[in-house]
Parts: C-alpha cells; structure tokens; sequence
C-alpha cells in the first residue's frame, strides 16, 4: 500500500473541498494516485449534490461588475440553498468571476461555461446552486453608469444617466446624487421609470383587481357609472404614482417627487439630467 502523506491530504481537501478523512481514505482506496482519488471524490460530491437537486435555491448574492472607463457594467445573481454558503468566500470569488467574464466577454445570458463553474463548486460544497441571471447595460460618451449593492449583496441596482453636458456627470453633488437616486430604487423597487413604461397588459390586470375591490364595498353601492368611473381612474392614477420611479417621493425628502429632485440637481448643475434606464436585482425574486 503506497505511503499517504499529510500533504496529500491537504492538496487534495484544497482542491476538492472534501473532509480530511474523506481525502485520505480516497487516497487509500486509489493507492496513493491522487488523480483517482480526486476523481473518486467528485463523484461523490456530485451523487450528494444530485440528492439535493430539487432543493429551493432562494439565498446567494447580487453582483456586479463596472468597467473602469464606465462604458458598461454587469450584473450576476447567484443563487445557493442556504445563507451560510451565500457568505463562502469561495461562492463569493465565483460569483466575481462570473461578473467579470460576462463584461469581458460580453456575454447576455448564462452559457455552459458559466453553469460549468457553478456546477463544480456545487459539487465541492455539495450544495445545490444556480446561476439565476445576468445581464449588461451600457453606456455612451453623454451617459453614465452608478452602481449600489445593499446590505450582504441581497439587492443590486445600476442607474443610467445622461446629460447634454457629460462633464456634469463627473461632477461630486451630481455624482453622490444619482448614488441616491440608485439607494431610492433599491429601497422601493419601482415597477418603470415612468407611465409610459408601464407593460399595458399588466395595468389592465391591475384594473380589473380594482374593479373587483369596487364591486365589493357596500359604500359605492348604487353610485352613478360616473361616478365610479372617476373613482377607478383616481385609483389607477394613485397606483402607478406609487410604482412608477419619477413619480415616488423622493428617498431624501418625500415632499419631493423624484422627477422634481431631478430637475433641482439638474438646475443647480446648469444642466439637462436624465435617468435613461436602471436595472434592479433582489435575490430571489422572479424576473
């Protein structure tokens, strides 16, 4: 029987993640050879990983990756079962990884190298994961790009602004207030920038819901269509001012609807400020 060194051991729980007994008694089931024994133990993680396929992947983390000349950005969730692993440092460099090749090789949706990673870390962990989503945004020379990650990574949004004066946006007040304008969507989730943004579908969805919720109270019982016509129109117009991003009180000052902050930023500023797009993460979440 070949010699197992405690060196062994190490490089091979190091590469596999698997117990110091585990690697050991792989070592000596393969007679030393490490490329077996290796071999042997991802088979193993894989047959524990398979087990726990069906298992909910609600935890992980949002990631994202900005290029240093601002011209795009990329955003990862990465999902795991429990909160334990969302805070491995190994599940935390792979989802840095991911971020970084999706910008560098502009990539727009998970491929099979992507997934390929996941799935070996799955399997040295042996905890099921998913590669959830991703996406790019990008930026011209009038635009930029400002990023905010909340708390442990569990919500991730990028903003885009333009100006008809680009210097604007290097500007320090401009700056820090577009950071809060991307702290105020992660803090109320806005369903679209505005009204004209609204998917049209699912207002009318939403209408119907309140139609039903007329129906219901005792109060509007006999009321002329008129009537309840101007009600449901004043709770459609109330509704979408509290989704639509432009028209939500401002995270700062309340009073303030978000397009007015703008329009003071963007007075003060000597120039037009405008949010473009912003995309929002939370993990979890379906979309």
């Amino acid at each position: 029987m070949a010699d197992i060194s405690a060196a062994d051991v190490k490089k091979l729980r190091e590469k596999t993640g698997a117990g110091m007994m585990e690697c050991k008694n792989a070592l000596v089931e393969n007679d030393g050879d490490f490329a077996k024994a290796e071999k042997l133990l991802k088979e193993k993680g894989l047959a524990a990983l398979e087990k726990r396929a069906g298992r909910a992947t609600n935890n992980g983390k949002v990631f994202i990756k900005l290029k240093s000349d601002g011209s795009s950005a990329a955003l990862v969730e990465l999902n795991a079962e429990t909160d334990f692993v969302a805070r491995n440092p190994d599940f935390i460099a792979l989802g840095e990884t991911i971020a970084d090749k999706v910008l560098s090789q502009n990539i727009n949706e998970p491929n099979d190298e992507l997934n390929g990673l996941v799935q070996d870390l799955a399997t040295k962990i042996r905890e099921n994961m998913g590669l959830k989503r991703l996406c790019q945004i990008k930026a011209s020379s009038n635009e930029s790009l400002t990023q905010y990650i909340h708390g442990d990574g569990n919500i991730g949004v990028i903003v885009k602004c333009e100006s008809d004066k680009p210097e604007i946006l290097k500007d320090e007040e401009v700056k820090n207030f577009i950071f809060t304008l991307a702290l105020h969507i992660a803090a109320f989730n806005p369903v679209a920038i505005d009204r004209t943004k609204v998917d049209q579908a699912w207002l009318k969805e939403q209408e119907g819901i309140f139609k039903v919720q007329m129906d219901q109270d005792e109060k509007l019982k006999g009321k002329p269509e008129n009537v309840l016509a101007g009600i449901l129109q004043g709770k459609i117009t109330k509704y979408l001012s509290e989704i639509c991003f432009m028209e939500q009180g401002y995270v700062k000052d309340e009073k303030l609807t978000v397009a007015k902050a703008i329009e003071e930023c963007a007075k003060k500023a000597g120039a037009k400020l405008t949010v473009s797009d912003y995309i929002y993460y939370r993990v979890g979440a379906e979309g």
